[in-house]
């Protein structure tokens, strides 16, 4: 039996939704709006990290969407969107949380 984490086999962006799909080796699968993929991005400017203050947190608009995705690793994907952010480093742990629990 093996202790690793669930792997994703798909990944799908669903433009006209505007949300990822996600299917994971364990059989698991879901989905997470662009928006909410950009409002829990984990990235060092989205969490505050490298300032001496913390950066006011923007509104994300309803009408996000994803530019390009490009795997790093094999532990993610990195997602540029169309508000110019690009440098969050998306998890396989943290897609599953977002994907899993949205539903």
């Amino acid at each position: 039996m093996s202790n690793a984490a669930p792997w994703p086999t798909e990944l799908r962006f669903r433009k006209t939704a505007g949300e990822l799909y996600v299917t994971f080796d364990d059989g698991q699968s879901g989905t997470v709006s662009y928006k909410r993929l950009r409002e829990q991005s984990p990235s060092a400017d989205n969490k505050g990290h490298g300032s001496s203050r913390p950066l006011p947190s923007l509104p994300v608009p309803e009408t996000i969407t994803v530019l390009s995705a490009e795997p790093v690793g094999r532990y993610g994907v990195q997602i540029a969107f169309s508000d110019g952010h690009k440098t969050g480093l998306y998890t396989w742990s943290l897609l599953r949380t977002l994907c899993i629990n949205e539903n």
